[in-house]
């Protein structure tokens, strides 16, 4: 794989339906890339693709210009607010394949976060199992998940699940504790590995606080804050760490790390 790098914009003219577009002072750094994919560390506050005031600033647009190729497509998508790893596929003949495996859950996803050392709460719908019981982790959380057009959270509602997330203690899972970049965590906090193995909107964050764990910086849960967009001091504690996958043209095994630090 190639070493890791980062890019800077090029100066180019605003696209004329864009105006007063907000800065995002951070840089993607590119992991990989082939005649077929790239990958990407992104970092908090920029969205995968142009989403409601950000066009130029969303990865897709900045990747698109950096390389020439209009044809540049996202495979998956993260949360503006989550920061990790994005795979992009620049061959348009290929664009299918890849996407098929997060549609079928062919990837492996795991992502850590920070959020209180607290007991678990009981969540109003939805099971929670204990995997290793009595441990209270791992244990794996289901709920049916629902995301309206126009409203800013996703909410969860009595049913068939929809969605499902096996939360664990790095220690328990064979993870380092000390993540990239990490800091000393105050009291009350601690850092969780999260496993999702469906992708609905804003899953893990809905799920962590459906147990009475909200993630640290999160604005939408459990109850709405005032945002500015302009703020980018207190990011969502959430990262993509690890994205594993089998590659459906080459059939190499393929794993990439996140190295966007979780800190207090």
């Amino acid at each position: 794989m190639q070493a890791s790098r980062g890019w800077q914009e090029p100066v180019a003219k605003r696209h004329r339906w864009v105006t007063d577009e907000p800065d995002i002072p951070f840089h993607c750094v590119v992991l990989y890339e082939d005649e077929r994919i790239i990958v990407i560390d992104k970092p908090h506050f920029v969205p995968t693709t142009p989403r409601g005031m950000w066009y130029r600033q969303s990865a897709l647009i900045r990747l698109r210009e950096h390389y020439g190729e209009p044809h540049i497509t996202p495979a998956h998508r993260l949360d503006r607010l989550t920061a990790g790893i994005v795979v992009f596929v620049r061959d348009p003949a290929c664009r299918g394949a890849y996407q098929m495996l997060f549609q079928n859950h062919e990837v492996r996803k795991t992502y850590e976060c920070l959020a209180p050392a607290a007991p678990i709460a009981r969540p109003r719908t939805g099971t929670v199992t204990r995997l290793q019981a009595p441990a209270v982790f791992p244990l794996k959380r289901c709920s049916h998940i629902v995301k309206d057009r126009g409203r800013l959270q996703a909410y969860e509602i009595p049913g068939e699940p929809n969605a499902q997330t096996v939360i664990d203690l790095p220690d328990a899972c064979g993870m380092s504790a000390d993540g990239p970049g990490a800091t000393a965590l105050p009291m009350g906090i601690r850092r969780y590995v999260l496993h999702p193995t469906t992708g609905k909107t804003h899953q893990l964050r809905v799920h962590m606080s459906s147990l009475g764990l909200p993630i640290v910086g999160d604005p939408f849960y459990p109850a709405l804050k005032p945002c500015d967009p302009d703020d980018v001091s207190a990011p969502l504690q959430l990262v993509a760490r690890r994205l594993e996958f089998t590659d459906p043209v080459s059939g190499r095994d393929m794993a990439f790390v996140s190295s966007v630090p979780l800190q207090w």
